[in-house]
């Protein structure tokens, strides 16, 4: 120890003044490193998560917050920032004129249907960190185990429906029942993930097979355009006809009811001259006749009532000569 301070004693002002400089300088550094250290800020978005060796000690919400240099560890999690996977596709380019391209998906996005047909699906898995210790700790590379969860999930739900579902009229179902699948799988694996939504982007069938597979969409709605029609015709002549079949039916209700009643009058007509015929048999006899004759005789044209022992009858005649 003396032979130093011999030494730093024999040593010119200069050089002393500057390894006091340096000192002092090496003292700053690590001043600020160690303040850079202890001293950090977590945005609004974020929690972070501090480790002590790798081992977790607690978590802190946004703001100036500190923790000791060195020894402990400051991990920011987006815990408020909404985060997305794409499957079948990759964006390049986000902006007023979106790139994607499909390089290198097709393995994740080509799926066999219920009906052993090919389907190309594509989607998006939109999610957030809802825990943040789970996200870290409980799985290792959870993005990664999240995009194969989605991709099992969605291969099973494809599997269970027709091609036609899956390209048409399936595809709110498909969506809603895959985000609740995919949630449910991350709550068994302890995630930490919300499932916010998931998007089907475009669904086709494989580019091979196409065109055919147009040529039979197109089909199938001629199909149905003519089908359509057919129902149009039908609901305009059944109608018609079912309507014209219920007038009959009443015309014929009404024409039964005018001669039940007119029959019952009848009857009733017959029933009351019987009952006047057997007060006085030759009287009814009489007007029944003299009524007779009223109706009958005016339909007979010109009539000569003779005495039955006139013998010439020509005198009594008007000729008329036209």
């Amino acid at each position: 120890m003396s032979n130093n301070q011999f030494n730093q004693s024999n040593l010119p002002p200069e050089l002393k003044k500057i390894l006091g400089n340096a000192k002092l300088i090496i003292l700053i550094v690590l001043l600020v490193i160690l303040s850079f250290g202890t001293f950090f800020q977590v945005e609004t978005e974020e929690v972070a998560v501090i480790t002590r060796f790798g081992k977790y000690m607690r978590s802190v919400e946004s703001g100036l917050n500190v923790k000791f240099p060195l020894i402990e560890k400051a991990i920011k999690v987006p815990v408020e920032r909404q985060q997305k996977l794409e499957f079948g596709f990759r964006t390049l380019s986000a902006g007023v004129r979106s790139e994607y391209t499909k390089s290198g998906t097709m393995d994740e996005s080509l799926m066999l249907t219920g009906d052993l047909n090919l389907a190309d699906v594509e989607w998006v898995v939109q999610y957030r960190i809802e825990d943040p210790y789970n996200y870290l700790f409980r799985v290792r590379n959870p993005e990664t185990t999240l995009r194969d969860i989605s991709e099992a999930a969605m291969r099973q739900i494809v599997g269970d429906r027709t091609v036609n579902e899956v390209l048409t009229v399936g595809r709110t179902e498909i969506a809603s029942r895959m985000e609740e699948l995919t949630q449910e799988i991350c709550r068994e694996y302890s995630l930490g993930i919300k499932i916010d939504q998931v998007v089907l982007q475009d669904v086709n069938p494989p580019n091979p097979v196409k065109d055919a597979f147009n040529a039979v969409n197109e089909a199938q709605q001629e199909k149905e355009t003519l089908i359509n029609q057919a129902k149009s015709e039908y609901n305009k002549v059944i109608p018609k006809a079912r309507g014209q079949a219920q007038e009959t039916i009443q015309k014929a209700e009404g024409y039964a009811t005018e001669r039940v009643n007119n029959a019952l009058g009848e009857v009733a007509r017959f029933n009351d001259l019987y009952r006047e015929y057997v007060k006085a048999p030759e009287v009814t006899k009489r007007r029944i006749y003299l009524e007779t004759l009223e109706e009958v005789i005016p339909n007979l044209g010109n009539k000569v009532i003779t005495d039955d022992k006139v013998n010439q009858t020509l005198p009594l005649l008007q000729m008329k000569i036209k």
